[in-house]
């Protein structure tokens, strides 16, 4: 299947859908809108793999600790909490969206905090999505707990699921692949990864964990964004659930991480953000691949 045909039938839909391209080439397509409204003009059942990194509703007058220093948690308007029945309609909204365009044998990861992984989880549920794991990313270069009233919040979790819960799976899992790169042993649910120059390996005794730091700098030469993740976490997640010439969606693109991994290992990708800024960093960044 062609990246154009994610944009064909039905013709309404493609008329949409054309109206919101930002940039496109031959491996990928950026759309700019908002996802619950473009999500429905693409036809059910394209996509092989979605990786979803939602707001996770923190920018509400709190604080953060930045290069030593406390700053307030400004990520953005898209990122305030409307309250938890509202914050929990829309990540309803937005899942079963999602569940509608992936393929049977596709799965699909969320990511997030305290502060939001639980809704996701539960909204799964009651979706009917089949939650295959929750993946732990520790992050060893965390912020420090500035009020001194709680552990620091070193994790970040990541769950992935399969569209339905009826009849037999149908996900790909490279699990072979993933039992090679962690040594011969079974990966588990807790990841490491590879050293890339200065992520610190970290290792619990019987088979890696995911273990990295946040971004590095040169991940954010053409730009930053306050939510992003870095590659070699993308990489894996790829790596671990598509095989080459998948189509892969981020309906929250943000800095296009997911796209440069996608496009590093062979896949195709598309990807929704409501802020042009954010776009032109993103075509910049999978410029940068092809």
């Amino acid at each position: 299947m062609s990246l154009a045909s994610l944009s064909s039938a039905p013709r309404r839909a493609s008329t949409e859908l054309s109206q919101h391209v930002h940039s496109r080439a031959k491996e990928f397509v950026l759309y700019r809108g908002d996802s619950l409204a473009l999500l429905e003009s693409f036809e059910e059942h394209t996509f092989d793999l979605i990786f979803a990194d939602p707001p996770y509703f923190l920018s509400n007058g709190g604080s953060t600790c930045s290069g030593g220093k406390r700053v307030a948690v400004k990520k953005g308007d898209w990122d305030a909490s409307q309250g938890v029945e509202a914050d929990h309609a829309f990540t309803t909204a937005w899942l079963k969206a999602c569940q509608r365009v992936l393929k049977p044998s596709g799965t699909m990861w969320v990511s997030g905090t305290q502060h939001v992984i639980f809704s996701v989880g539960f909204a799964m549920q009651r979706l009917g999505m089949k939650i295959l794991n929750t993946v732990s990313w520790y992050k060893p270069n965390a912020s420090p707990n500035l009020s001194c009233r709680y552990f620091t919040h070193s994790t970040e979790l990541l769950i992935w699921a399969s569209p339905g819960q009826k009849g037999k799976l149908q996900h790909t899992f490279n699990y072979k692949a993933m039992k090679q790169e962690n040594g011969g042993k079974q990966m588990r649910d807790v990841w490491a990864l590879p050293k890339t120059g200065d992520e610190e390996l970290t290792a619990d005794g019987q088979g890696r964990i995911w273990s990295m730091t946040t971004p590095k700098k040169s991940e954010k030469a053409h730009g930053r964004h306050p939510t992003q993740k870095p590659v070699a976490l993308l990489e894996r997640v790829v790596e671990a659930c598509t095989d080459e010439d998948a189509v892969v969606l981020d309906p929250f693109c943000g800095s296009g991480t997911t796209g440069v991994a996608a496009l590093s290992k062979g896949r195709r990708f598309v990807g929704i953000d409501m802020n042009p800024e954010y776009l032109d960093l993103t075509k910049k960044r999978l410029d940068g691949v092809r």
